[in-house]
């Protein structure tokens, strides 16, 4: 799906049933105080012109009273106005999705409704305290795809009771809904949450920064080749999480970039070893922008596949490929 400017509208904790153990939406999006129709009138005001989603993040939107959900989505028409392309997207949980839900949803103009599944395991789910299940997951998006509005899947890695194994099961049911994009949250371990008191006292273990890189590394292709874009990997950075907030946990300002840097690292890896390429002289050719996720932080990965392969020499270079290629090999004496 086309990547469009997105005004946020931050509804922590609004509409939950249930407190997830990983859960602190006031730490995680910075965000104190519910949304109100004046919070969106003066979110609105920062539009710039161009098409533009207003989204409502943080909560689960369509489990607010019904009275609420009208006062906010009606205080958003105004922005829907101001272009053709203005449009609005919202998140929510897969057990507050209905056919009524959905009528409200097309009736006031939202185009992109966004699910928190975040695990299809119903063990992870329960030990989470998720309190929904992923038949219901199966169900909510059937009936967002069904009215012809853009589905967006959101997962997460290294709750308790994962495993790499349930996080690529996860993956794989996920894709066969569907969807127009997902985000993938390898799991924090926020402050004031119940995770961070199991974690505390020995019941939960760490999902690391290198436990969500490795597995994220593995997860992303398997979208990519059912040609599902994953448009965020990681909680978004704010200053409550980088001062304290995430206690432990996969919380990386740039969790994205190590990925892609891992990505490129193992498909150069495969090909290298593909090609024989033990002792030789290797030039790579990569996509025009993709250098730096190439050679990694201080050309971490050149002097991984140096060692590796007992290279005489590595080069890096743009190519007008799609993908990573071998541009030249050459054997020395």
């Amino acid at each position: 799906m086309a990547r469009k400017n997105v005004i946020p509208v931050f509804v922590p904790h609004a509409g939950c049933p249930h407190a997830c153990v990983f859960c602190n939406q006031r730490r995680i999006s910075g965000a104190s105080e519910p949304a109100t129709a004046e919070t969106v009138r003066r979110a609105a005001e920062g539009w710039r012109g161009g098409p533009c989603d207003l989204a409502f993040y943080g909560g689960s939107f369509t489990a607010l009273p019904d009275e609420r959900q009208e006062e906010l989505l009606g205080a958003a028409q105004p922005f829907l106005s101001l272009h053709p392309g203005n449009a609005l997207r919202l998140s929510t949980r897969p057990d507050a999705v209905d056919d009524a839900v959905i009528g409200r949803l097309l009736q006031y103009g939202v185009k992109t409704v966004e699910l928190g599944v975040q695990s299809m395991d119903g063990r992870v789910l329960t030990l989470s305290e998720r309190g929904n299940t992923p038949e219901d997951a199966e169900r909510a998006a059937g009936l967002v795809k069904d009215a012809g509005l853009a589905l967006i899947l959101q997962m997460m890695t290294g709750l308790p009771g994962d495993t790499p194994d349930t996080s690529r099961y996860t993956a794989r049911k996920l894709i066969d809904l569907k969807p127009d994009g997902v985000r993938i949250y390898p799991t924090v371990v926020v402050r004031d949450t119940a995770l961070w008191d199991m974690y505390r006292r020995g019941a939960y273990r760490e999902h690391t920064v290198e436990d969500a890189v490795s597995l994220c590394a593995a997860l992303v292709p398997m979208f990519q080749a059912a040609g599902i874009p994953v448009i965020r990997l990681g909680l978004n950075p704010t200053e409550e999480l980088s001062a304290g907030g995430a206690a432990a946990g996969a919380y990386h300002p740039a969790l994205g970039e190590l990925v892609f840097r891992r990505i490129y690292l193992e498909r150069a890896r495969a090909l290298l070893r593909g090609a024989g390429a033990f002792g030789r002289t290797v030039t790579l050719g990569v996509p025009r922008g993709r250098l730096s996720l190439m050679t990694g932080q201080r050309r971490s990965n050149i002097r991984v596949l140096m060692r590796e392969f007992r290279l005489e020499r590595l080069d890096v270079r743009e190519s007008e490929n799609a993908e990573i290629v071998i541009l030249d090999i050459e054997k020395h004496g």
